[in-house]
């Protein structure tokens, strides 16, 4: 897995086998073995907690740096948020039937909030929004069969 590491507004890749140099001492401190010499890091929140989307000052051999280190799995919910505008229709993932409609047309729904159960192989699938919105179409209705990719809400 590969980490991308924004130093001072330049970007750096690392990889997992790179963090074998480095070993925490203690809380926000850490060693770092690279290219045969050893360094203490301190790490601290810059002031917007301890996110990686918020940053990090970093400070080495009395010098600071304005570090934000980009987690790979965090793509998938930054992009869900990133799309935020515009129609997104909400699908069946796959054939199933409709066993309760949890929204009405025109209410306001909040992130993760459940919109449809659906039920396939015997197991209820909650479907939820990824993001704010109101709901401007529903085409589920409890006790219909649907397939795979068939439109259930829209949301704008």
């Amino acid at each position: 897995m590969k980490w991308q590491v924004m130093v001072e507004g330049r970007a750096i890749e690392i990889d997992s086998q790179q963090l074998d140099g480095v070993l925490p001492v203690e809380a926000g401190v850490y060693s770092v073995l690279l290219d045969g010499a050893s360094y203490e890091i301190r790490i601290q929140p810059s002031g917007r907690g301890l996110t990686a989307s918020a940053g990090l000052i970093a400070s080495a051999a009395g010098r600071r740096f304005a570090v934000e280190v980009n987690d790979p799995r965090d793509a998938s919910r930054s992009s869900r948020t990133a799309i935020g505008s515009g129609r997104q229709n909400v699908t069946a993932p796959m054939p199933g039937k409709v066993v309760r409609v949890l929204v009405e047309a025109g209410d306001l729904v909040e992130t993760s909030q459940g919109l449809v159960v659906v039920e396939a192989m015997k197991m209820q699938n909650e479907l939820k929004a990824s993001r704010p919105g109101r709901v401007i179409e529903i085409s589920a209705r409890e006790g219909e069969t649907v397939g795979a990719g068939d439109t259930l809400v829209v949301l704008e």
